[in-house]
This record gives C-alpha cells, structure tokens and sequence, in this order.
C-alpha cells in the first residue's frame, strides 16, 4: 500500500524556480469559499498568489487574476449579479480588455460573474434537476490555445470535482453557434451533463483566449492523494487541475523573457 503524504505536505510538482515571479491575484468576495484553494493552487503550479479584496480599487502589479469559486452575497439577486458590480470588477473587466489581456479566470462562481459582467457570453441559471450536486466530473479539453490551457492537449480528458447548483450555462442559439465556430468551447461534460448546459458545455473563453470561465473545480485536483481518480477508466488522475496554474504561470513567463 502507497503511503499518502500528510495534508500540508503534499507536492503535486517540483516547481520551477522562474516561475515564482509571477503573481497571480486571487479575489476574495463576501461569500467566497475556495479562495484559499486557488491560492494554495497557484502555489503548487510554483507561483506567487496574491490576495485582492473585492472592494479595492487597484490590480496592483499582479500578471493574472482569478474569481474563485463561492456563494459571492448568497447568490441572493442572481449567481455573481451583485458581485459584478464590486470596485475590483471595474479594473479587472478594463484589464481583461486592454492590449496587455489581462488573464483572468472564473471558477464555478466566478464563471458566473463573468457571465454578469459581459467577459463571457451566455448566463448561468439553475441546474435542469433544480439539486445541489457534487461529484467528480470529466470534462474534455477542447481548445487548448488559450492562457489557461497550454498545457493540456485538445482532446485530452481529465477528471475534475464540480459543485453547484446553479451550473447549467445556457445562450442563444447564434451565441452558441459563434461560440463553437470560433473554437471557444473549451470545456466540454463527457459521459454525463451534470446541470443541463446547452451542448454539454463545461466552460468557455473569450475571443482573445485571455478570459476563461468553467463550472468544475480545478483548484480540488492539484495534489497527488488528494483529488479525484479516474472514473469508470475514463478521465486522468487526481491532479488533472494543476494543468490550469501551470498553464498561466508559463504563459506569463514566457510573455515577459
């Protein structure tokens, strides 16, 4: 039997030294709850998380940024409606959009403010069985050109943790025509549509590459021990999600030699 490394001790990487110089923002809103994962996360992949509060009014000098997962305000107006209005939100959208396309990614809540705050197209409404869900989930990689992504093939599948209740992505059949015509589907459910999204969409990203947002969690399967296995002999193993950090934290440095 494989002895399991103590939580805390776990490494699912040997990190690269140069990548410690890329600081990557993790924002915290009232009712955020993995925003200490995403910052362990980045931590993992050999970067530098740095806390932003939703009511500052300044990036700072951070080279990504990403909305974590949560319930932001209860989710008591809408999933991530009032959140998009948060300080922060201004200069992370302005960033997203400017020449130097900020990298920004939403994770489950934070796909949802995305949505709300026009980063990302379509919105998010209750799953189809009206239920909470929690499982591991595998999803297909199907654009692996953008920031958050590199390091992962298209077509690959890997398994991820995914909980919500407010997870089924839908839009208009032209939105979601342009979406795939455009090769911005970059997340696809596989064997099972948790929520209902319209053509079992997981995530998707924005016409640059830079933003990308996606219902699952990859901050829960970055360590060896403590993410989920394959399922049924489909999906990789329990650190699928690493691929996610380590994809930025390149794309950055390689940005900036």
């Amino acid at each position: 039997m494989t002895e399991l490394p103590l939580i805390g001790e776990a490494v699912a990487v040997a990190a690269e030294p140069r990548l410690a110089g890329a600081k990557i923002g993790v924002v915290t809103f009232p009712g955020t709850l993995d925003d200490r994962d995403a910052a362990r996360a980045v931590r993992l992949a050999g970067g530098t998380p740095v806390p932003l509060w939703h009511a500052d009014t300044e990036l700072g000098d951070v080279d990504a940024v990403i909305l974590p997962g949560g319930f932001s305000y209860g989710d008591y107006l809408r999933a991530g409606a009032i959140s998009r209005f948060a300080p922060l939100m201004s200069k992370i959208i302005d960033a997203a959009n400017s020449d130097a396309k900020l990298p920004v990614l939403g994770i489950c809540n934070g796909f949802q403010i995305l949505t709300e705050s026009h980063l990302l197209p379509g919105s998010m409404i209750k799953n189809d069985h009206l239920k909470f869900l929690c499982r591991d989930q595998v999803l297909r990689v199907e654009n692996s050109n953008t920031a958050w992504t590199v390091d992962y093939q298209a077509g690959q599948e890997i398994t991820i943790p995914l909980k919500n209740q407010d997870g089924q992505y839908i839009a208009d059949e032209k939105t979601l025509d342009a979406l795939e015509a455009e090769g911005r589907v970059v997340f696809r459910y596989v064997g099972f549509n948790p929520n209902g999204s319209r053509r079992d969409i997981a995530g998707i990203s924005n016409a640059a590459g830079n933003v990308v947002g996606l219902m699952p969690h990859p901050e829960h399967a970055v360590e060896i021990g403590f993410g989920p296995e394959s399922l049924d002999g489909i999906g990789g193993t329990d650190t699928d999600g690493l691929g996610f950090f380590t994809s930025v934290l390149n794309k950055i440095v390689g940005a900036n030699k």
